[in-house]
């Protein structure tokens, strides 16, 4: 039997209960976990997050080097456009930092919090042709 069940990814937020709700929806999870200072969601794909209050948090600043890069995620999606709408719906907002020359794979956000996320097409299964 393995000694470790699950790995969570654990972010450090001033709001948790705000912050999960963001990924809850986002994810189209369920809160499986809550207490005064963390709150757990599964998302419909069984990826698990929890939200851990520090109200000394500070966003990470990526890409600008004062304040790195803490943590990033990545969400594979099959729509980039329908997958944005829902981020900036549920307020999230862009921090894409390269000249939009051609189609991109991938865009990356901010969360509520200020953490740094990104949407990804998902890869295609169909064989090549030709």
């Amino acid at each position: 039997m393995p000694l470790v069940k699950a790995g969570i990814v654990v972010l450090d937020c001033a709001e948790p209960e705000k912050l999960a709700q963001f990924y809850k929806e986002l994810l189209e999870g369920e809160q499986t976990e809550a207490s005064a200072n963390l709150v757990e969601i599964r998302g419909a794909d069984g990826a698990r997050l929890a939200f851990r209050r520090d109200v000394n948090a500070t966003p990470p600043s990526w890409p600008r080097p004062e304040n790195s890069l803490q943590v990033h995620l990545d969400f594979l999606v099959e729509d980039l456009d329908e997958a944005e709408r829902r981020v900036v719906g549920l307020g999230g907002r862009p921090i894409e930092t390269r000249d939009a020359a051609g189609p991109y794979e991938e865009r990356g956000y901010a969360d509520p919090a200020g953490h740094s996320f990104t949407l990804r097409l998902s890869p295609t299964r169909a064989p090549k042709q030709g």
